[in-house]
């Protein structure tokens, strides 16, 4: 049985400005570096990013796990990490995943990225430069401001919009029945949007069907598939739309794969807002899977300078993950 030594370094890494959600405001991303470390002495990083508010543990507690594994840990025991910690189940699975990749594997594909605005009015004002860099889908989160004050943002807002963007609009749950209604009537008149992201609540899947089948513009599903457990829920209530996958959250690597394989189904790939580390691990999970929409993953300008980050780092190259 393989055993490997087992670190890990907290880290805190503040946001440039605050990221602004219908469940909030964010400030700071915490999250874990691991690292395994076989009998070669080869060491194999992986990273865990909780997001507790979509249904993850919390950084207290992936934490709290880490420090009760002591020195090693053998494959078996990353095989029973349970359900309740699916970060962590991420976190260790992608570092074991990475123990077993031959060399060549270890070049990440050129991907297709989407990228991440800011919301209200300031994503007019930023959406200019990102698309010079060269981004052609872009995320803009709405339930954040009145309806009325973000259906005249977009309005300003599509009409600079080239006619080769795409935009996806994500209210991560905080929609009224009504509001969504709103939105996708005019969305529906709009072919540049690419998909309506999760416009109500986590449990609300059935409404969200309901949705799909009246207006042309897609829903996809985020919050409502988080984790595995909440993936394999609702494909088992009829979800055949769009799947917007935080692989981070999403348990183990492996399981996750297979489950898409197996459905075919039509899946986005997004970020956890985590470091270089976790990234990698869903880069080389969406190459194995061909997924075919841009991956949301264009996060970097969200953060400042790593040297700024805080952390108690177990080992010296800790910054160059983040």
């Amino acid at each position: 049985m393989n055993s490997y030594k087992f670190t890990y370094s907290i880290y805190q890494r503040p946001f440039r400005q605050p990221l602004k959600t219908s469940h909030g405001v964010w400030e700071v991303r915490a999250g874990i570096i691991i690292q395994l470390t076989d009998d070669l002495g080869r060491c194999h990083p992986g990273e865990i990013a909780p997001i507790p508010w979509f249904g993850s543990e919390s950084i207290e507690q992936a934490s709290d796990w880490c420090q009760q594994i002591g020195d090693n840990i053998t494959a078996s025991e990353i095989d029973r990490i349970p359900d309740d910690l699916p970060a962590c189940q991420f976190g260790f699975g992608s570092a074991l995943m990475a123990v077993n990749l031959p060399p060549a594997n270890t070049i990440l594909p050129n991907l297709d990225i989407s990228a991440l605005l800011p919301s209200g009015a300031d994503a007019i004002a930023r959406f200019p430069a990102l698309y010079t860099q060269g981004y052609s889908t872009f995320k803009w989160k709405i339930g954040v401001l009145p309806i009325d004050q973000e259906m005249a943002i977009w309005k300003q807002f599509m009409t600079t919009l080239p006619v080769d963007a795409k935009l996806r609009l994500d209210a991560n749950g905080g929609l009224t029945y009504a509001e969504a209604e709103q939105w996708l009537k005019i969305c529906s008149q709009e072919a540049r949007i690419e998909f309506l992201e999760q416009p109500l609540a986590v449990d609300s899947i059935e409404q969200m069907q309901e949705l799909a089948g009246l207006y042309d513009t897609p829903i996809a599903l985020d919050e409502s598939v988080a984790t595995f457990n909440r993936i394999q829920a609702a494909y088992t209530q009829g979800w055949r739309g769009i799947y917007v996958i935080k692989p981070g959250i999403a348990g183990f690597p492996w399981r996750l794969a297979e489950f898409i394989t197996q459905y075919q189904l039509d899946v986005v790939f997004s970020s956890v807002m985590e470091t270089s580390v976790g990234r990698d691990a869903a880069f080389q999970l969406a190459s194995r899977l061909n997924l075919r929409r841009s991956m949301g993953f264009g996060i970097d300008e969200w953060f400042g300078d790593p040297e700024n980050s805080e952390g108690k780092s177990k080992y010296k190259d800790l910054a160059r993950y983040l």
